[in-house]
């Protein structure tokens, strides 16, 4: 199963919600099961560098069904995912990728959010991806 427009543009409403709420300007990004792009929102004034990363940090978190911190995580030296970033036309592997999944569980597409902090991106991802 797919995640529908009609769900990604809610994902994107109450994305933006967190950001205003936080103080911060985002760019939302929400991708299929395919990992293709479905709905981008960027709010007026919000980084044009983060556009892209957005949709990559949306991209990474459904190609391994995780969150981008996590892979962070994994990708570091030493770690069993080190360099995996440069892997699939390049990963984001920072917070703010958050896969979302269905009533079942089922995972049916990401989020990724870029603008702020990546407490803040994870934060706004999380708000959006759970909001199904």
């Amino acid at each position: 199963m797919n995640i529908t427009l009609e769900q990604a543009e809610k994902i994107i409403a109450v994305a933006k919600e967190k950001s205003i709420a936080l103080d911060t300007k985002m760019n939302i990004a929400v991708v299929d099961g395919g990992a293709n792009l479905v709905a981008f929102a960027r709010m007026d004034g919000a980084w044009l560098g983060s556009l892209d990363i957005s949709i990559k940090k949306a991209k990474t978190a459904r190609f391994f069904d995780m969150n981008t911190g996590t892979i962070g995580e994994l990708s570091q030296p030493g770690q069993p995912l080190y360099n995996i970033e440069h892997s699939n036309n390049g990963l984001i592997t920072f917070p703010g990728g958050v896969p979302v999944k269905d009533a079942n569980g089922t995972v049916i597409g990401a989020v990724g959010v870029s603008g702020s902090t990546v407490e803040n991106d994870h934060a706004v991802a999380e708000a959006g991806a759970t909001s199904l």
